[in-house]
């Protein structure tokens, strides 16, 4: 076996190895591992593939008596995030210790490393199926259902096909991404000059999103040993604290969201925001609307602004002495506003669950549905804008520190 493709099998190995793992304490805490008929491993798989880009289909019905209607459409980013770091981190490390790389020797690194990945999930894809029983209490569709053994049920499956259309690009846009924000990983001659233009900002935008997330994390922590419920804020943790911590930073941006919930379930998320969602027409979520029911919500504002400045410091810092503060104030904005644009588009939620009888009547209380979308214009209008007054900021701040005048 080539150094390439050893390379190619531990980092798709450690991905889906950090995702599974992460998937299935999550779920557990959830309370998945009571589910009946073996149905918590085929769950944690379709969590995993969910994660790694994939499509996940529901479908249910109850022979002619009933059919239902269901929809998922949600990134489990805590469990993307761990597969995220673990194959990037993999894919860098033979790479390290130099600054140019032919573009010939990063595709042979890439191309076996991306055809495993795709294996590796077709066998998650194939093996994320299963039918659950639904319970309807005493409705009609229930005693109907008992008398002729055909009561309602529910089933996922992954859609093959979709998966690895979705899962072809996760892993690529993860590879491209990696290159950009590694302040270490050589690049291709040609695109070397690119590289204080574009790596410093890029490197210090992820830092900011993984400092919410470890913010959010050491908040987590203190809400599960402080005030009960430890396994469900576990679970939100280990399955989708970014979806919460970097909606957070979007709201302390100025930027909005907006959606609803309806219904008994819905997904696990803060109390307060639920509060907000739950109304009979579309909610508008943004700092505003948070302090109304909660004022310490004025915190996100001020938290954006300070973990901002450090962006923009970071940023400067580690750019050569010979960028100016409008050049800083150009690259921030325009990279915090694709950073928050990628936020809002993998952070959209879209959840839905109805069963109707005989396709006339709906049965009360197995009704819900969850939906949450950026308003775009806003959020990344206002991350430009921000990202210039850091950008600039940070740069005039970053003067006084001695700086190399080579690209880092």
């Amino acid at each position: 076996m080539s150094r390439s493709w050893r390379d190619a099998v531990l980092a798709v190995l450690a991905g889906f190895v950090a995702m599974t793992a992460v998937a299935a304490a999550g779920l557990a805490f959830a309370g998945a591992g009571d589910l009946p008929g073996g149905a918590y491993p085929k769950v944690v798989a379709a969590v995993v593939v969910m994660a790694a880009g994939g499509s996940v289909e529901l479908s249910g019905g109850a022979g002619f008596l009933a059919e239902a209607q269901a929809g998922l459409a949600v990134l489990p980013l805590s469990v993307s995030l761990a597969g995220a770091l673990a194959v990037g981190s993999g894919f860098l490390r033979p790479l390290r210790g130099r600054a140019v790389a032919g573009g010939g020797e990063l595709l042979a690194r890439a191309a076996p490393l991306v055809l495993l990945w795709l294996l590796a999930l077709t066998g998650f894809a194939l093996f994320a199926h299963h039918t659950f029983g639904i319970s309807t209490g005493d409705s009609p569709i229930g005693e109907i259902g008992e008398l002729l053994d055909s009561g309602p049920t529910v089933a996922f499956r992954a859609d093959l096909p979709g998966t690895l259309l979705f899962g072809l690009l996760w892993i690529l846009g993860l590879l491209v991404i990696t290159l950009l924000v590694s302040r270490s990983a050589p690049l291709p001659a040609g695109l070397v000059r690119f590289h204080a233009a574009v790596r410093p900002a890029a490197h210090a935008a992820v830092v900011l999103l993984l400092a919410y997330v470890v913010l959010g994390a050491v908040i987590g922590l203190v809400v599960a040993l402080t005030r009960g419920r430890a396994p469900e804020t576990l679970a939100v943790l280990l399955l989708g604290l970014p979806n919460l911590v970097w909606l957070a930073l979007t709201v302390g941006l100025g930027g909005a969201w907006q959606g609803r919930v309806e219904g008994p379930f819905g997904l696990p998320m803060p109390r307060l925001l639920d509060e907000v969602l739950r109304t009979p027409d579309l909610s508008m979520v943004d700092v505003g609307t948070l302090a109304e029911r909660d004022p310490r919500a004025w915190w996100l504002v001020a938290v954006a602004a300070v973990l901002l400045l450090g962006t923009g410091f970071l940023a400067a810092v580690r750019s050569p002495a010979r960028v100016r503060p409008w050049q800083h104030a150009l690259h921030l904005a325009v990279t915090l506003a694709l950073t928050v644009l990628t936020v809002c588009l993998l952070g959209r939620v879209q959840a839905q669950f109805g069963l109707s009888v005989l396709g006339i009547g709906e049965v009360e209380g197995l009704n819900a549905s969850v939906e949450l979308y950026a308003v775009l214009w806003r959020t990344v209008g206002l991350a430009l804008v921000w990202g210039a007054v850091a950008g600039f900021l940070g740069a005039l701040l970053a003067k006084p520190v001695q700086r190399r005048g080579g690209s880092v």
